[in-house]
């Protein structure tokens, strides 16, 4: 089995090869797709994020929410408490600044975040990801640490973490980590997957 590492360089190298006209063609498809699903139709605030470094298109989705009058979220750095991300709401005039990896993010402003146990659906960046629900980030946890209080949870019911990716990024079977938290399901070009530990 190969190891984190070198699933994490070629995957990124492989989705970088990808012209911005391929990236976006995924994304509409992706876009289209999920939002057909009970899950995102059922989902009132969901999470979503910018894509960067090649990753699938989002801005497709972003846009399919708002118009369904879906309140929009993106992952903020948290100043403060470790790597963790704090959830700010997202419309298309908010404010934005980036962070210190060069992505933009909304800009704080008072306690106008919500709390991650709030949110229906989670759609998280990844690297790669198997059939098992595992996830494979970039390396900095802000996600598993986020999420880690669904470990505690038996059968949970929110949110629902779902990766998106082009559907080469899935991969036979990824080596997990005690504290990876797995994703219920996956959403590429190709369609939504659930996976059946959740």
């Amino acid at each position: 089995m190969e190891s984190r590492f070198d699933i994490r360089r070629a995957m990124r190298q492989r989705r970088r090869s990808l012209s911005p006209r391929e990236r976006a063609r995924a994304g509409r498809e992706l876009a289209r797709r999920l939002v057909r699903s009970s899950l995102f139709q059922r989902a009132r605030r969901i999470s979503c994020f910018l894509a960067a470094d090649g990753e699938i298109d989002t801005s497709a989705v972003i846009a399919a929410a708002w118009r369904a009058g879906k309140q929009v979220y993106l992952p903020v750095l948290a100043p403060f408490g470790g790597a963790r991300l704090w959830f700010l709401s997202y419309r298309p005039d908010s404010p934005m600044t980036r962070n210190r990896f060069g992505i933009p993010e909304p800009r704080l402003r008072g306690n106008a975040r919500l709390a991650a146990a709030q949110l229906d659906l989670v759609l998280t960046p990844l690297v790669a990801f198997d059939a098992a629900g595992n996830r494979l980030g970039m390396g900095g946890g802000y996600y598993d640490r986020t999420f880690a209080f669904l470990h505690r949870r038996l059968g949970w019911q929110r949110p629902r973490l779902v990766g998106l990716a082009y559907s080469f990024q899935q991969v036979e079977r990824l080596p997990g980590e005690a504290w990876d938290v797995p994703l219920w399901g996956a959403a590429t070009e190709r369609g939504l997957s659930r996976f059946n530990q959740r």
